[in-house]
């Protein structure tokens, strides 16, 4: 398929085929709102990097979802700040809130640094920034946190991050520090550090802002990624837990395979996280 038929032109191709009655169980889309009202379901818009915004919003849309993260590529930093506010404006025009950003890599301990990505989220409207920092500009980054009542989350990386490979270091830096800060856990990361990603979820508490949510074939390769419900990952577990601890922010999906093509396994990804809540408002 050509490059720029799967950038442009297969939305509604693949809306169409979705429908088809051969996909139906594997891909139905569903509706918005048919989560459980404590957890909701977003995109991490790293997932439609190869887009350009209007189109990433136009397939958020027909994926049915209502939230979004951000990522850099949908809203430039470079923009001006009225370019911000009408880009942000044109997913709100389209039912799509913006629950948060990133991740922001804030790693060099400066103020006027740090500043600009406040500046950013706020013009933007993002209410959180899922964050890379380091420990030397966390204090630093807390700092702005309070000045601008804006949530950060360390988002974890897994054993190549030199900084938070995982959620149990980035909440043993934290647990001093404003409520306000805290962590983004990405269960696909976590779970190639050898940690228990449910164990990790309900270790965080209170201080679990924000959530990116994947699978893997191989638990230990990030290259094993596949749509949400074919991997290993123990995906209801997680989402009993969410529920349990009557978690408050969004669970975004982010979608990092199939870049140029990534409509089916997104909405497939969907389509079972939607069912294990379904399956849970039954219990």
């Amino acid at each position: 398929m050509p490059l720029n038929f799967t950038r442009r032109g297969f939305l509604g191709t693949a809306i169409t085929g979705a429908g088809m009655a051969g996909m139906a169980g594997a891909t139905n889309l569903g509706t918005p709102g048919q989560e459980t009202p404590d957890i909701k379901l977003g995109v991490a818009s790293y997932s439609l990097r190869e887009f350009q915004r209007g189109l990433a919003i136009r397939i958020i849309q027909q994926l049915n979802v209502s939230n979004v993260s951000i990522k850099e590529y949908h809203l430039p930093y470079r923009s001006t700040p009225e370019e911000l506010r009408q880009g942000a404006m044109e997913f709100e025009k389209a039912g799509i809130k913006i629950v948060g950003g990133g991740v922001i890599y804030m790693t060099k301990d400066d103020d006027s640094d740090i500043r600009r990505y406040f500046d950013y989220a706020k013009q933007c409207g993002m209410p959180l920034l899922a964050i890379g920092p380091t420990a030397k500009t966390l204090p630093r980054i807390e700092r702005f946190v309070k000045e601008y009542n804006i949530k950060v989350a360390i988002h974890n990386h897994g054993p190549e991050d030199e900084h938070f490979p995982s959620p149990e270091v980035a909440l043993k830096a934290i647990k001093e520090m404003d409520p306000r800060v805290g962590l983004c856990i990405d269960v696909g990361h976590t779970v190639r550090t050898g940690t228990n990603a449910v164990d990790s979820i309900r270790a965080a508490g209170s201080r679990l802002l924000d959530m990116h949510i994947k699978d893997l074939r191989n638990p230990k390769d990030m290259n094993s990624q596949v749509p949400v419900g074919e991997g290993t990952l123990p995906i209801v577990e997680i989402f009993k837990q969410l529920k349990a601890m009557n978690y408050q922010g969004c669970v975004n999906l982010e979608y990092e395979i199939d870049a140029d093509n990534p409509l089916l396994g997104m909405a497939k990804s969907f389509s079972y996280m939607r069912g294990v809540l379904a399956g849970l408002r039954e219990r």
